[in-house]
């Protein structure tokens, strides 16, 4: 039987750093991963590398925009050289710039479609070759229920997670025949540095509460045990599915 766990595997965590992808990294750690997470602050990569590596010494962080071409190359390298594999692939890095539409310049609305989404794009073909070796790999896209509805975070925000969702889509089918299975993880409002604005405003707060049947906020190791689920050889048979992670926010209009 296949067990409840990630002992043996190879994973990267992009924008592991903090918020979500920190608390993917440790329930990877937790469940026996090999981790190796990227952010492009160095001395925060640093912080974060000690701090986690006094629990799990099986982590690793490296300064990386995974946004540029040779930040991915040297990402790609650092794998090739330390595990000659990847089994979990993780595109958790992404920005927002909140906006009314004609508000954003040419290079804002750019800039948030070159991290959300065509980063995620870039980085899959780079590492796709240590994909293929893992005879088992498993890519959680990390998109965002504004992906499929209107939650006012501004446009291209929306546009850009909206598109991570179809990109799974597209190459779960695509790269199916290579063993590589590819998904995504909607959040919804969650506790981390991103929305920290949105939440220190109690109306606001409220009004994301409110249309939440659980009526409360998520946390961010509730969107790391989805992620974990995914890239088990547990759900070997999901591929192509994006799971909206919103207590019950979605399936009621009012």
């Amino acid at each position: 039987m296949k067990a409840w766990d990630l002992t043996g595997k190879t994973a990267l965590v992009t924008g592991g750093s903090r918020g979500i992808g920190r608390a993917i990294v440790a329930e990877f750690l937790a469940l026996g991963a090999e981790v190796l997470f990227t952010a492009r602050g160095s001395d925060e990569v640093t912080a974060v590398e000690e701090a986690l590596r006094a629990v799990h010494p099986a982590v690793s962080g490296l300064t990386a925009d995974v946004s540029d071409t040779g930040h991915r190359k040297k990402v790609l390298e650092w794998i090739e050289q330390k595990w000659g594999r990847l089994d979990i692939l993780v595109n958790n890095a992404g920005i927002n710039i909140r906006k009314a539409s004609n508000d954003y310049t040419s290079s804002e609305f750019m800039q948030v479609l070159d991290i959300n989404l065509l980063a995620p794009f870039e980085l899959c073909r780079t590492l796709f070759p240590l994909l293929v070796k893992s005879k088992t790999a498993s890519i959680i896209n990390i998109s965002s229920v504004a992906g499929s509805f209107d939650v006012q975070t501004g446009a291209p925000y929306g546009m850009s997670k909206a598109g991570l969702i179809q990109l799974s889509r597209n190459l779960a089918s695509e790269w199916a025949s290579h063993s590589i299975r590819v998904n995504t993880v909607s959040p919804w409002f969650t506790e981390t540095p991103l929305t920290s604005g949105l939440r220190s405003n109690p109306d606001r707060l409220q009004a994301i509460t409110s249309k939440t049947p659980l009526r409360r906020i998520a946390q961010s190791e509730e969107m790391a045990a989805a992620v974990a689920f995914l890239a088990m050889d547990k759900s070997s048979y999901i591929t192509g599915h994006n799971l909206s992670v919103d207590g019950g926010a979605t399936v009621r209009l009012l």
